[in-house]
C-alpha cells in the first residue's frame, strides 16, 4: 500500500507456526503473539513478561570486571588520586557521574573531566593526558572512549600512570596497553553482552566494587542513570537493558534524586517519568552542554547535592537546549531535502563547511529519520574536517569505521551499530563516498526496504486493556519498537495545528467511540494537510499510547502515515 507520504506499506511477515506455538504454551492472544514473534524473543524474554525481576549483576564472575575493580580497591586503600575521563555525551556523563558519586562518598582524592569536543576532540589522546598529568593522577579511569587510544594509553605507562579502560566502542587488534579493559565488543568471554552502553559496564563493575568493599553506597538509587544513557545512546532495549527499563519506570521516585527532581520542576512535568521523557526531553537538556562548549554542566547537574548549584545547572542547560533547538532549526532550514530525495543515495552524506561540530550528531539522526537512510553530516575543524555518522539496523556504521580506518580513508575515529564520529582530511571525503555507497550494497545487496507495520487491527479493538496488554512486551524503544497497526475506516471529526508542529485530530470510526490521535512533528508534510482539511475516509498507521491529563490515563493514536481508501 502506498501512503499519502509516497512510502510503501506492507504487514510485517512472521511464522505463523510459531505464533500459533506462543498462543498455546505462553497463553498469550494472536497480536502478542505476533508481536513477540516479530521481534524474535527468545525463551527467557517471553517468560520474563510478566515476572517481578530484580537487576541482578551478570559480571560477577567475569575476569574482566573483578580484575578491575581489584585494581580500583588498590588505588583507593592507597588514597592515591584518580582521575575520571568520560566522553562528552550522556553516557559518557552518566558513567562519570556514578563514579564520581561514589568517590565523594568514600572522600576519594580524584578529579574528572569531560572533553570539549572542539578544543580537545573526542576521547583519550596524548595531547589530553599531557594536560590532565599535571594534576599528578595515579590511575586514570576511561568511560565511554580509550579503545582506540593506543599511543596515549602509551604514554601513561611511560609515566607510571595506571589505567582502565570501560567502553563499548568498536575496538582492534592490538588493544590499548591499559591495565584493564573491559569491553564487549573485544574477544572475550562476555560479547554476548555488545548490546550495554558504557554506563551499564560501569554500574556493574561499581556494584561487584561495593560488594567487595561492603559498602553501603546505595547504587541501586542511580539506575535512572544506566536507562537514561541507555535510550540516549540508542542502546536495544531487550535483555537486561528491558530489564533495568521496568524496573527503572515501575520503582523510579522523582523525589529521591535532585537533578531529575528539579529538571522536571523546571520544565513544568508531574508524572511517572517515561522512555520518551528520557529521550526526547531530559537528554537533549543533557547533551547540551556538551555540544555547545559547557561539557562540564551535566556531570555537575548529575553529581552535585547542593539544590542551588543543581538549580543553576538544570536552568543554564534548558536555556542551552533551547539555543541548540534554533541552531538545528537554522540549519535544516539550508539544507536542500529535495536533492538528496532526487540523488537518492543509499548513505546520505552531506558536507557544509561551517556547521557547529557539537551539532552534526543531531542533523545527521534527522536526515536518517527523514529518509530512513544512513546519514553522515561533516564539516570543518580547523585544518581538518569532521564527521558524524547515525545509522540503520541494516548497515553497522561502528564496523564499517573500522574499516575506514584500515583503509586510511579517514585519520580515525569510533562508535558502535548506530552512531560514530571521525576525523577525515578535505581531499579524502570523495574517497569516502565512493566507498561507502558500496560498501552498503554489498552488505544489503539483497535488502529490499519496505515499511513495515506489525497487524492489521480493528478500531473497536482499540482501548485500556489492549493497551496495557501491549505494555506488557515493553518498554518500547530501540530494538523493541512500538508495534504499528493499520486501523481503517477513520474519519477526521476535529484537527488542530499545536505549537506550529503538531497536529492533533479527533478520529471517529464507523462503530465504537471517537478517538483522540497526535501527529508530531508533521506540520510541513502531506499528512498535516489531510489531517487538516480531508472529509473522507482515511485508513492510518499508528501506534496505540497513553497519555496522562488531569490524572486521568486515556489511549491516544500516535499517528505515523494515512493511507487513503480505494473504491
Amino acid at each position: 500500500m502506498i501512503s499519502i507520504s509516497g512510502k510503501n506499506w506492507i504487514e510485517k511477515k512472521v511464522n505463523k507456526n510459531l505464533v500459533d506455538k506462543i498462543q498455546q504454551d505462553f497463553n498469550q492472544n494472536e497480536i502478542i503473539s505476533k508481536l513477540i514473534v516479530s521481534r524474535n524473543f527468545d525463551i527467557e524474554e517471553i517468560t520474563n513478561i510478566y515476572k517481578e525481576l530484580s537487576v541482578t549483576n551478570i559480571f560477577k564472575n567475569t575476569f574482566d570486571f573483578n580484575y578491575s575493580s581489584d585494581l580500583l580497591i588498590d588505588s583507593i586503600n592507597k588514597k592515591e588520586k584518580i582521575c575520571v575521563l568520560g566522553d562528552y555525551d550522556v553516557d559518557g556523563t552518566a558513567a562519570t557521574s556514578l563514579l564520581v558519586k561514589y568517590f565523594k562518598h568514600i572522600n576519594q582524592p580524584y578529579f574528572y573531566y569531560i572533553p570539549d569536543r572542539e578544543h580537545d576532540g573526542y576521547g583519550a589522546t596524548k595531547k589530553l593526558f599531557e594536560k590532565l598529568i599535571i594534576n599528578r593522577p595515579k590511575l586514570i579511569i576511561m568511560v565511554d572512549c580509550g579503545s582506540t587510544s593506543n599511543k596515549a594509553i602509551d604514554f601513561l605507562n611511560e609515566n607510571n600512570i595506571k589505567s582502565i579502560i570501560i567502553d563499548h566502542h568498536e575496538i582492534n587488534k592490538p588493544y590499548p596497553k591499559s591495565n584493564s579493559i573491559i569491553n564487549p565488543k573485544k574477544n572475550s568471554s562476555y560479547m554476548k553482552h555488545n548490546y550495554l552502553c558504557a554506563t551499564t559496564l560501569t554500574y556493574f563493575f561499581l556494584d561487584i566494587l561495593l560488594k567487595k568493599k561492603k559498602s553501603n553506597f546505595k547504587l541501586s538509587s542511580l539506575l535512572i542513570y544506566v536507562l537514561l544513557a541507555t535510550v540516549c545512546d540508542v542502546m536495544p532495549l531487550r535483555k537486561i537493558n528491558r530489564m533495568i527499563a521496568k524496573n527503572v519506570i515501575k520503582k523510579f521516585n522523582i523525589e529521591d534524586n535532585l537533578a531529575f527532581k528539579i529538571l522536571f520542576n523546571q520544565i513544568g512535568i508531574n508524572r511517572k517519568i517515561t522512555i520518551e521523557d528520557l529521550g526526547y526531553l531530559l537528554g537533549p537538556i543533557i547533551n547540551s552542554g556538551g555540544r555547545l562548549g559547557f561539557s562540564n554542566y551535566a556531570t555537575e547537574l548529575l553529581t552535585s547535592n547542593d539544590p542551588k548549584l543543581v538549580k543553576k545547572k538544570s536552568i543554564e542547560l534548558i536555556k542551552l537546549n533551547n539555543q541548540r533547538k534554533k541552531i538545528e532549526e537554522i540549519i535544516l532550514n539550508e539544507i536542500n531535502f529535495e536533492k538528496i530525495k532526487k540523488e537518492n543515495k543509499n548513505v546520505i552524506i552531506y558536507y557544509k563547511s561551517n556547521l557547529n561540530e557539537g551539532l552534526i550528531g543531531i542533523i545527521a539522526a534527522r536526515l536518517k529519520d527523514q529518509f530512513n537512510k544512513p546519514a553522515i553530516v561533516i564539516t570543518n575543524s580547523k585544518n581538518i574536517l569532521k564527521g558524524s555518522a547515525r545509522s540503520t539496523t541494516n548497515y553497522n556504521i561502528g564496523t564499517v569505521i573500522k574499516l575506514l580506518i584500515d583503509k586510511k580513508i579517514i585519520e580515525k575515529g569510533g562508535g558502535h551499530n548506530m552512531a560514530a564520529g571521525f576525523v577525515i582530511k578535505k581531499d579524502k571525503v570523495e574517497l569516502l563516498n565512493n566507498f561507502i555507497q558500496k560498501d552498503y550494497l554489498k552488505m544489503n545487496k539483497d535488502f529490499k526496504f519496505c515499511n513495515e507495520y506489525d497487524s492489521a487491527i480493528s478500531s473497536l479493538a482499540i482501548n485500556n486493556k489492549f493497551m496495557d496488554e501491549i505494555n506488557k512486551i515493553g518498554p518500547f524503544g530501540n530494538g523493541n519498537k512500538s508495534p504499528l497497526f493499520l486501523i481503517e475506516n477513520f474519519k477526521i471529526i476535529k484537527s488542530k495545528l499545536l505549537k506550529d508542529k503538531h497536529i492533533s485530530a479527533i478520529l471517529k470510526p464507523i462503530k465504537g467511540s471517537s478517538i483522540r490521535s497526535i501527529c508530531f512533528n508533521c506540520a510541513d508534510t502531506q499528512i498535516a494537510q489531510y489531517l487538516l482539511y480531508y472529509k473522507k475516509q482515511i485508513n492510518i498507521i499508528a501506534e496505540i499510547n497513553e497519555n496522562h491529563w488531569n490524572n486521568k490515563k486515556f489511549v491516544q493514536l500516535n499517528i505515523k502515515d494515512i493511507i487513503l481508501k480505494t473504491n
